[in-house]
C-alpha cells in the first residue's frame, strides 16, 4: 500500500476523522460502565449478569480484532471502517430502545463487533494516509483528540443520565460515529488492496477461546483455584494459546505474524500496550468502586474526575508526537510508563475513607497522561514495523494486546483486591474480638457481588452498616492501597525493558 500524499488542508480532517472513530472504542464502554448501576436498576439486571453486560463489548473486541485487521487488508480498510461506524450507530440506537437486559446484552455483543472494526482499522488507515515523516505528529494529534474527548464525555454522560435518563446515553457514540463517518467518507482515501490474505478463522477462534476462558477463570479464582470452575477455564485458555502459536507458525496466512516478535522493540511495544491498558482499566474499576462506595460520589462527579488537566494532557501528547518524530519512541515510552507508576503510587499513598474527592484528581490526571504518552510511543513503534499490505494485521496485533489488557485489568485488580481485603477484615475482626464467622457474614455478600460483577456493580453501601464493630471502609481502603502497590511493579518492569531494549536512534522505515 502506498501512502497517499496529503496537503495541509486535508491532513487535519483525516486525523480527526480517524481519531473520532478510534475514540468511540474507548468512550463507548467507559460511559456505559460509569452509569451501569442506573441501567441495571432500570432493567432489573441480575447481579451475576451485570459484569457480563459491562464487559461484553470489550471481550468481543479483544477476541475479534485480529480477524478484523486481516479483513481490512484483504477487502479495504476504509470500507471496513465505515461499515463499523454504521454498525455502531445501529447497535446503540437499538440499545437505547432495550425492553429487557437480554436485548441490551445482545446489542452490546453487536456493538463489540462494530468496535472491533474501528479499533482494528483506524490506526492502520492513519499509517497509509500519512507520510512516514509526519506520522509521529499525526499520532500525537490522534491521541490528543482521544484524550480531549475522554476527558469531557464521561462527565457529559453522567449529566445526561441524571438529567434525561439512561437511554439517552446511547446517543453519545452514534453522534461521534456520524461525525467520523462524514470525515472519513470525505477526506480518507481507500488504499490499494493487495489480493492476498484469507481470513485465518481458526486462529481468530483460538484467540477468542483463550481470552474468554482466561477472563472467566481469573474471575473464578477468587472463590478457590482448586474448584473446577476456576482451573478448567485456565487450562482451556493455556491449551488454546499453545494451539494458536503452533497454528500461526504453520499457516501460510496467519492472523498474527509471529516473526514480528523477533524484534525486541516491537515485542516491548505490544507488551507495554497490554500493560498500559491493564492499568487504566483497573484504575477506572478502582476509581468507580472506591468513589461510589466509600466516598458516596454520584456517577457525574466520578466522571468529572477525568476533566481537570485535560488540555494540559492534550498539549503534552501533541508534544510527545513531535519528540518521537525528532528522536525515537524510547524516551516517550519510558516516561509514559513512569508516569503511570507515579499514578499508582499516588493512589496508594492518598486513598482514605474520609478523603476529599479532589484528592483523586492528581492520580486520575497522571494515569491519563501516562497512558496517552505511552500509547503515542507504542503506536509509532508498532506501525513502523508493518510491511506493505499487512498494515491492518499489524495494527490489529497492537489492539489485540491492548484489548486483552483492558479485559484482564478489572478481573485481576478484583482478584488482588479481594485477597488483600480479606486479610484486612480478618485482622480487623481479630483485633475487635469478633468471630470470623460473624465478620464473614457481613462481607460475604459484598465479595460475591464483585466476583460476579467485575468492574461494574460494586459494593452495596448498606453492607458497611451491617458489619457491627468492623471498620470496613478502612479495610476496603487498605485493600485498595495494597492492590495499587502490587500493580505498580508492572509499569516499572516495562519501563526497564523499554530503556534497555528500545533503540536509541531512528532506524530506517521498512
Amino acid at each position: 500500500m502506498e501512502v497517499q500524499s496529503r496537503s495541509p488542508a486535508t491532513f487535519l480532517p483525516v486525523v480527526l476523522g480517524l481519531a473520532l472513530a478510534f475514540t468511540i472504542t474507548v468512550v463507548d464502554p467507559l460511559v456505559l460502565s460509569l452509569n451501569l448501576p442506573q441501567i441495571s436498576r432500570a432493567l432489573q439486571v441480575p447481579p451475576q449478569v451485570v459484569g457480563v453486560l459491562g464487559g461484553a463489548a470489550t471481550l468481543v473486541v479483544a477476541a475479534a480484532v485480529l480477524g478484523v485487521g486481516s479483513l481490512g487488508d484483504a477487502f479495504g480498510l476504509k470500507r471496513l471502517l465505515m461499515l463499523g461506524l454504521v454498525g455502531d450507530i445501529v447497535a446503540n440506537l437499538l440499545a437505547a430502545l432495550s425492553p429487557t437486559y437480554g436485548f441490551l446484552l445482545a446489542m452490546r455483543l453487536l456493538a463489540g463487533l462494530a468496535l472491533a472494526a474501528l479499533v482494528g482499522v483506524s490506526l492502520a488507515l492513519l499509517k497509509v494516509s500519512v507520510p512516514p515523516e509526519r506520522r509521529p505528529q499525526a499520532i500525537g494529534l490522534f491521541m490528543a483528540t482521544e484524550m480531549l474527548l475522554c476527558g469531557v464525555l464521561p462527565a457529559v454522560g453522567g449529566w445526561v443520565a441524571e438529567a434525561v435518563g439512561w437511554r439517552w446515553l446511547f446517543l453519545v457514540a452514534p453522534l461521534m460515529s456520524l461525525a467520523a463517518l462524514g470525515l472519513t467518507a470525505r477526506y480518507v482515501r481507500e488504499p490499494d488492496v493487495e489480493q492476498r490474505r484469507t481470513l485465518d478463522l481458526f486462529g481468530v477462534c483460538l484467540v477468542g477461546v483463550a481470552l474468554l476462558a482466561l477472563v472467566h477463570g481469573m474471575a473464578e479464582v477468587q472463590n478457590g483455584i482448586s474448584r473446577p470452575q476456576a482451573w478448567l477455564p485456565l487450562v482451556l485458555s493455556a491449551a488454546a494459546l499453545v494451539l494458536f502459536v503452533l497454528h500461526e507458525r504453520r499457516t501460510a496466512e496467519p492472523a498474527l505474524n509471529l516473526t514480528l516478535f523477533r524484534s525486541a522493540p516491537f515485542t516491548v511495544a505490544v507488551l507495554a500496550n497490554l500493560g498500559m491498558n491493564f492499568l487504566i482499566a483497573g484504575f477506572s474499576f478502582s476509581l468507580g468502586q472506591f468513589g461510589s462506595v466509600i466516598l458516596a460520589l454520584p456517577p457525574r462527579t466520578i466522571g468529572l474526575l477525568y476533566l481537570p488537566g485535560t488540555l494540559v494532557v492534550v498539549g503534552a501528547v501533541i508534544l510527545t508526537g513531535r519528540l518521537v518524530g525528532k528522536y525515537t519512541p524510547r524516551p516517550a515510552l519510558v516516561t509514559g510508563l513512569m508516569v503511570l507508576l507515579a499514578s499508582m503510587l499516588l493512589m496508594a499513598a492518598t486513598a482514605g475513607p474520609t478523603m476529599a474527592p479532589w484528592v483523586l484528581v492528581p492520580a486520575t490526571w497522571l494515569c491519563n497522561l501516562g497512558a496517552m504518552v505511552t500509547a503515542t510511543a507504542v503506536s509509532e513503534t508498532v506501525l513502523s514495523h508493518a510491511p506493505p499490505g499487512e498494515t491492518g494485521a499489524v495494527a490489529s496485533a497492537q489492539q489485540a494486546f491492548g484489548m486483552t489488557g483492558y479485559a484482564l485489568g478489572p478481573t485481576v485488580y478484583l482478584l488482588l483486591f479481594n485477597f488483600f481485603f480479606q486479610r484486612r477484615w480478618i485482622a480487623d475482626a481479630r483485633a475487635r474480638s469478633i468471630s470470623l464467622t460473624r465478620a464473614e457474614q457481613a462481607v460475604d455478600a459484598t465479595r460475591s457481588a464483585m466476583a460476579h460483577s467485575p468492574g461494574a456493580a460494586g459494593y452495596d453501601p448498606n453492607l458497611l452498616r451491617q458489619a457491627s464493630g468492623l471498620e470496613l471502609g478502612l479495610d476496603i481502603t487498605n485493600g485498595l492501597r495494597l492492590t495499587m502497590l502490587t500493580v505498580s511493579l508492572l509499569p516499572l518492569a516495562l519501563a526497564l525493558a523499554a530503556f534497555f531494549l528500545m533503540p536509541r536512534r531512528h532506524r530506517a522505515a521498512p
